[in-house]
């Protein structure tokens, strides 16, 4: 009889549930948050360097587009690999060694001469990086059942958001202030300070992190049983795929893949570029440049966390992927019209912005509501994989689209373009697989 007892399923009482889940929250999220500061800073402040770099180094536009979007190439190739190796060997090891060698090669950006050294040295970070991101969304299914992950892939993503608000003033800041001390360069301060926070929490992860509930000292045993209950009562759906093969053959996990190109265009345009578009506006200043790119990201980190929190209360998935998605393509192309002023250029970055970053916590819903097991390990970063090929296409082709017309106008027009068919993309998706 005790046995039986042992293993009965607990009753959940919703105080109690609510508790630990929130106790589980606490725990994990705004560490994991911090985390993804650090990696979008290191993969995105390049943005940042430009504004210096490409005079010192007679770097073209073209160049920098291409070595900004090598990152890409490197994180593709080892993304669904190194998921794969995160489920097996678990998420505490996994996660520090992509930080610890992510941060290693993101200060020797510093050194960079060549346009050779430029490429060599972001294709591998986006090597070392691969896997974080879906790594993190994969380990997030381990803790937190569907109708709650909309909210907490939410508050994870707005680091996004957090990190330009706080990079880019920052950023700035450090061009201008650090720039001939110790006879470097602003640029190359800017890679060594920010690699940093990087290598401090790769070290922490080492003796912070559980590999899985029930390795969590942290949890009594009834909040465990609680988690473990609500995480099984949502598998075993005629609909959810679980074994690795499954990601590679659903075709709904391909056409997420195409979405998420689509979607991953918006957050790269203004992630790369959004500094040059604010400075090509008449704003020569670099500090004054961070201090604007800020804006677009407060607005959006407000927005995103609103829309996730409305689409776990509604239990709607797609609508509140796909709006944004179409709101962000409009603000690029609104962003692109010439003899513009700075307000209204202002305002239609903020809704490319904002758009891309609320719409890109949206989307992260879908896939994790159909997707179990060795499959949500390749399927999201199968999916995250086809979408960051944006990366490399949308800043290679507007830095060569640049070169040749003169003007940043053609490539947001294409790239627009592009997102408003993300956005209607996953409207093709069946509401019955998602809206959980």
């Amino acid at each position: 009889m005790t046995q039986l007892a042992d293993t009965a399923p607990l009753p959940l009482s919703m105080e109690a549930e609510e508790q630990t889940f929130r106790k589980v929250a606490w725990r994990l999220v705004p560490f994991l948050f911090l985390c993804y500061v650090a990696a979008y800073l290191d993969r995105v402040n390049v943005g940042f360097a430009k504004l210096q770099m490409l005079d010192d180094l007679q770097f073209s536009s073209t160049v920098y587009g291409l070595g900004a979007g090598i990152f890409f190439i490197g994180y593709v190739l080892f993304e669904v690999p190194s998921n794969i190796i995160l489920h097996r060997v678990g998420a505490r090891l996994w996660i520090a060694r992509i930080m610890l060698t992510w941060g290693v090669i993101s200060g020797l950006m510093m050194f960079v001469k060549t346009p050779t050294h430029f490429y060599v040295l972001r294709f591998l970070l986006g090597f070392s990086e691969a896997g974080f991101i879906p790594g993190v969304l994969l380990y997030l299914t381990y803790w937190f059942p569907a109708a709650r992950r909309g909210r907490i892939v939410a508050m994870f993503l707005a680091a996004i958001p957090v990190s330009s608000i706080i990079g880019a003033p920052l950023s700035g800041w450090i061009l201008g202030a650090f720039s001939g001390l110790w006879e470097l360069r602003g640029w190359q301060w800017l890679f060594l300070i920010e690699t940093i926070p990087s290598l401090v929490l790769g070290v922490i992860i080492l003796f912070y992190l559980d590999n899985k509930v029930a390795d969590a000292k942290w949890l009594t045993d009834d909040e465990k049983r609680i988690i473990t209950t609500r995480l099984a009562q949502e598998t075993g759906g005629h609909d959810e795929l679980s074994a690795l093969g499954d990601a590679f053959r659903s075709g709904r996990v391909w056409l997420l893949g195409v979405a998420y190109f689509c979607y991953a265009c918006s957050i790269y345009v203004t992630s790369f570029w959004l500094p040059t578009l604010i400075k090509g506006r008449g704003v020569a200043d670099p500090l004054h440049i961070g201090l604007l790119t800020a804006i677009p990201y407060v607005v959006g980190m407000v927005a995103m966390y609103w829309t996730n929190a409305h689409a776990d209360r509604t239990r709607e998935r797609r609508w509140h992927a796909a709006i944004p998605c179409v709101l962000a393509g409009a603000g690029l192309l609104l962003s692109a019209l010439p003899g513009t002023p700075l307000v209204f250029g202002m305002l239609a970055l903020t809704l490319a912005t904002a758009g891309a970053c609320t719409a890109l916590s949206a989307f992260w819903s879908l896939p994790a509501a159909f997707l179990t097991g060795a499959a949500a390990a390749a399927g999201i970063a199968l999916i995250n994989s086809l979408g960051n090929l944006a990366g490399f296409a949308s800043t290679s082709v507007i830095g060569k689209m640049s070169d040749a017309f003169g003007s940043t106008a053609p490539g947001l027009y294409l790239f627009g373009t592009v997102v408003l068919i993300g956005g209607t993309l996953v409207l093709l998706v069946p509401a019955k697989l998602v809206n959980k």
